[in-house]
């Protein structure tokens, strides 16, 4: 901050200026700003589908490995309904009830659900359903970790 300085008679003199050092806070913001490019890495890169949706049930999450076991893209699912888009439409109410409660707080494990691919092939997918909060802990939405069990139930039939 800073403000002038004046003499007797009102005419400016100089400066007043007060200073603080952030030396800290801006190592901590280059600190979070790192841990959440390591965090983004990782859900990118993570051997898991890995999904989040927004209280309107939208896409606005889709890592690689979703990608590759529906053989869509990232770009091409954000921002659609994951429930009346991809999921078959026997399990639809079944999927949205396991989502509707985790957007309530109540979290899901080892859901099985079919998706469908871009080409119509079914993938089965074991998920944990789990709320997303803001800072403030308001629920903002889910975040779901599958694994693609296709050849494991495939085996099993």
């Amino acid at each position: 901050n800073a403000t002038t300085r004046r003499d007797a008679a009102g005419n400016i003199v100089g400066v007043v200026g007060v200073g603080q050092d952030i030396t800290e806070k801006k190592k901590g913001e280059a600190e979070l700003s790192r841990v959440a490019q390591d965090l983004r890495a990782l859900i990118d890169t993570a051997n898991a589908p890995i999904f989040g949706i927004d209280k309107e049930g939208l896409v606005n999450e889709w890592n690689n490995k979703a990608a590759e076991i529906t053989e869509y893209t990232k770009e091409e699912v954000i921002g659609r309904k994951l429930v009346g888009d991809f999921i078959t439409s026997e399990y639809k109410a079944a999927v949205k009830k396991v989502l509707d409660d985790a957007l309530k707080g109540k979290e899901a494990a080892n859901f099985e659900f079919p998706l469908f691919t871009k080409n119509q092939d079914r993938v089965e997918v074991l998920l944990n359903a789990t709320t997303r909060r803001d800072a403030a802990g308001n629920i903002v939405g889910v975040v779901g970790v599958g694994q693609d069990i296709t050849e494991k139930k495939k085996g099993e039939a």
